[in-house]
């Protein structure tokens, strides 16, 4: 059975060049597959409708013919959304965009669509810079090629790819592969082409390129380059930064959430290494909400640490590299265990996640009272982040699946808040200070990295309240009222 290929011309005031184009498409696609020409008229004020309907009208081709035409104008990326609904729903294949200006030569489709009999393959984009010197020499602007040139690299750079363009209009897409994408949610301007390609790279899906000819001439553009690039320069930092949970925009989350994996912060600033940096070689560690065991690890193996790991899920997997493993829903507080030998309990990212952080506290205060040597050491994110007080200055407070604000966090907390939560529930502080963005997760642990986490750390020792991503404390328990009491009373009774 052949497969199916949809053609989606998208057209705005093409009546000039409609014909053109769909006399340009070789019919020798329908020798291949199932071909069908769907020409999405974006509420044109010209002839563009009437034109195509003479054409087809007049046609010989064997070629399968639906023409839509939206009432109202729905840009050029909301010409796109009708059209690959329309693949969808109809079960194609695949989808090809052609513009129905001609700029992008309808005579390639048949090598742009070949790759796709590789399974891997998600989509299929034609570039114009592939053959050097082929895109001035087709009449491509100077500033366009430069502009082209300057985005491709920078994008390149962010998502270490090595693609030739990004933003090329002549693109086929495997119609399960757009499944997978929320591409619905991308803007319905010309960014929207931009946005797509971020969903595919955040979604691990496979991009191949193929060389096209470039071909300027009379079509309108409608593209102010200014804001194009602009919007470029933002969408490609925000979707690169959002898996560190810096920012949020659904749109790109494209990952399904069991593909979230736990990343150990050990090789820069971060709560991670301050605990490898302060707690003393063979020391018994209690790690609650210990995630993927990768920290406990660590102070098994290179600080000798004996090592009792806490979580609600049931691991089997290395389990063994740790001396005791305890399967436990920390919102009926902290697990029963001997805590007269435990040095330090690790509570790294837990108490927000809590129903109840002070019933918590106080329950975990209950079984360390009498033991005021353990240094219990905490983090947690700062809510009071500079960059969460703009987003909030611009009306935006959305949860997201990590950073500052993980949907699963029940509680935010400032410094103030969080010195609160502390001192009334029986702590005592000896640290609280401030730890800098994971910035060497967007950049890599390079001198660029670094050079940003001192950056940071010096706007934390200016103002941490503002600048600190995440609140760092070292506490311990204050004798409690009870146990004083208690110690009168068996002082008295030693002294008569």
């Amino acid at each position: 059975m052949k497969k199916k290929l949809l053609i989606l011309i998208v057209a705005f005031n093409h009546e000039k060049f409609i014909h053109k184009v769909l006399d340009r498409i070789n019919e020798n696609l329908t020798n291949i597959y199932d071909v069908e020409i769907l020409i999405n008229d974006d509420s044109s004020s010209d002839k563009t409708v009437k034109v195509a309907k003479e054409y087809i009208e007049n046609s010989k081709k064997k070629f399968k013919y639906t023409i839509l035409s939206n009432p109202i104008n729905q840009g050029y990326g909301g010409n796109q959304k009708i059209g690959f609904l329309y693949a969808i729903k109809n079960n194609f294949d695949y989808v090809a965009l052609v513009h129905g200006d001609g700029q992008y030569a309808p005579e390639c489709l048949e090598l742009l669509v070949s790759p796709f009999l590789d399974d891997n393959i998600d989509a299929v984009f034609g570039s114009r810079m592939i053959n050097k010197n082929g895109a001035i020499r087709g009449g491509m602007p100077l500033y366009k090629f430069i502009g082209n040139k300057i985005l491709t690299y920078y994008q390149n750079k962010l998502f270490n790819k090595d693609f030739t363009e990004f933003h090329s209009g002549y693109r086929i897409y495997r119609v399960n592969s757009l499944k997978k994408i929320p591409y619905e949610l991308n803007n319905n301007d010309h960014s929207f082409d931009n946005e797509i390609i971020l969903q595919f790279l955040l979604a691990e899906l496979n991009i191949k390129e193929l060389p096209i000819p470039t071909y300027y001439g009379e079509e309108i553009s409608y593209v102010n380059g200014m804001k194009y690039a602009l919007q470029v320069f933002i969408a490609n930092l925000k979707a690169k930064i959002q898996p560190y949970g810096i920012f949020y925009d659904r749109k790109y989350d494209c990952k399904n959430d069991k593909e979230k994996k736990y990343v150990l912060k050990d090789q820069f600033d971060s709560p991670h290494s301050r605990v490898l940096k302060n707690i003393e070689p063979n020391s018994r560690v209690l790690d609650i909400g210990c995630n993927d065991l990768s920290l406990s690890k660590i102070l098994k193996k290179n600080k000798n640490c004996y090592v009792i790991a806490v979580d609600k899920e049931e691991k089997t997997n290395d389990v063994n590299e740790i001396d005791e493993y305890i399967n436990f829903d920390l919102d009926n507080g902290p697990p029963d265990l001997d805590y007269s030998k435990i040095k330090y309990i690790l509570l790294l990212d837990v108490i927000e996640h809590l129903k109840s952080p002070e019933q918590f506290l106080i329950k975990l205060k209950k079984k360390i009272d009498k033991h005021p040597n353990i240094n219990v050491i905490m983090s947690t994110p700062n809510i009071g982040f500079i960059l969460i007080r703009l987003m909030l200055l611009l009306g935006s407070f959305n949860y997201g699946k990590n950073g500052i604000l993980d949907k699963t966090h029940t509680r935010l907390f400032t410094f103030s808040s969080f010195k609160n939560l502390l001192i009334q529930n029986g702590f005592k502080i000896t640290e609280i200070s401030g730890i800098p963005a994971p910035l060497p997760l967007v950049t890599g642990n390079n001198l660029l990295g670094k050079s940003l986490i001192k950056i940071n750390q010096f706007f934390i020792f200016i103002r941490k309240t503002l600048f600190s991503y995440q609140i760092y404390s070292i506490v311990y328990p204050v004798t409690s009222i009870e146990l004083l009491l208690e110690q009168a009373e068996t002082n008295a009774d030693q002294k008569k």
